[in-house]
């Protein structure tokens, strides 16, 4: 039996959550475990012992990093172990690659996200392709952010197909602009979450960021631009080829997608498979899939997935 002492902090946080996650560390580690107090008891493998204590080092370390620990902490990090990237655990504490967005750091989660990053800083276009809670659009829009507060960019444009989701356009009320917004509100609500609503209101006024419906790209070239396509799961592959071809001179694109929810009346026609099927070893190009690891809101969310998909198959 061996045994390591948990960090002395307020509140005793840091076996709490162990004890919550259990018989997931045990199914993880094959090891079995107990808490007395602040010491956490356990017996096994000399080998899972080993792996067991890096594991917990880890986590000692991400609480010393960011003042606390919380239960997707210790999601993302077992779900590496499970992935038999324990070695990983380390490189994720060191290499955040934050992004410094107006006083804000935001950084990458996961092994997937992190790629999903680097790939925006290194190319010139990058697909982002994955499910709900993956952080596509809200990463995605925080490195535009940090491109143009960097003056790597002088403007955002951010724009979605407008494809109807069970709901009828035509039965919303106002006119054409009023009934659009609704589509357009995910990528309000991440500009409002990293840079304030009154920010975010003076940049669009000033043109600085625009936000439309991809209708609106047709016929233009756009330069100098941090160009985000979201939701291009519900493109056809005319729209994404209109799309790919808009960004001019020193543009950055990034296209996100969730193929697990397309509203289009022929889903297989979405443009997103062609484009990354073709477009998958073009250079300049990046492919980055995320999965149900990724997922980064409620820990419920990436359960609700896997149920669907269950059903599904």
């Amino acid at each position: 039996m061996e045994e390591f002492i948990c960090p002395d902090e307020p509140g005793n946080h840091f076996p709490v959550l162990i004890q919550k996650n259990l018989l997931a560390i045990e199914a993880a580690f094959n090891l079995e475990i107990s808490l007395r107090g602040n010491k956490i008891m356990f017996s096994g493998s000399g080998t899972q012992s080993g792996k067991f204590k890096k594991y917990l080092k880890h986590l000692e370390l991400m609480l010393k990093e960011n003042g606390r620990l919380r239960d997707h902490d210790i999601q993302f990090s077992l779900n590496l172990v499970e992935d038999g990237k324990i070695d990983q655990l380390q490189e994720s504490s060191f290499k955040k690659q934050i992004i410094k967005v107006d006083g804000k750091e935001v950084f990458p989660k996961t092994t997937n996200q992190r790629a999903y990053v680097q790939a925006i800083q290194e190319c010139d276009m990058v697909f982002g392709i994955g499910p709900a809670g993956t952080g596509k659009t809200f990463l995605a829009i925080a490195m535009a952010l940090n491109f143009l507060i960097g003056k790597k960019v002088e403007r955002i444009v951010l724009t979605r197909p407008v494809v109807e989701a069970g709901e009828k356009l035509g039965f919303l009320p106002g006119d054409i602009q009023q009934k659009i917004n609704p589509y357009l509100r995910p990528l309000y609500d991440a500009l409002y979450f990293l840079i304030g609503f009154e920010k975010t209101s003076e940049l669009i006024e000033k043109g600085i960021i625009e936000i439309a419906p991809l209708a609106y790209m047709r016929g233009r070239t756009i330069n100098d631009a941090f160009i985000i396509l979201d939701e291009g799961q519900n493109t056809v592959d005319s729209q994404m080829k209109m799309f790919l071809t808009r960004f001019g001179l020193n543009s950055r694109v990034v296209v996100t997608a969730d193929i697990t929810q397309i509203d289009l009346s022929e889903p297989k026609k979405s443009g997103v498979f062609k484009a990354s099927r073709i477009l998958k070893n073009v250079p300049g190009i990046g492919m980055v899939y995320l999965t149900l690891k990724d997922v980064v809101r409620h820990p419920l969310i990436q359960r609700i997935i896997e149920a669907y998909e269950r059903a599904e198959k």
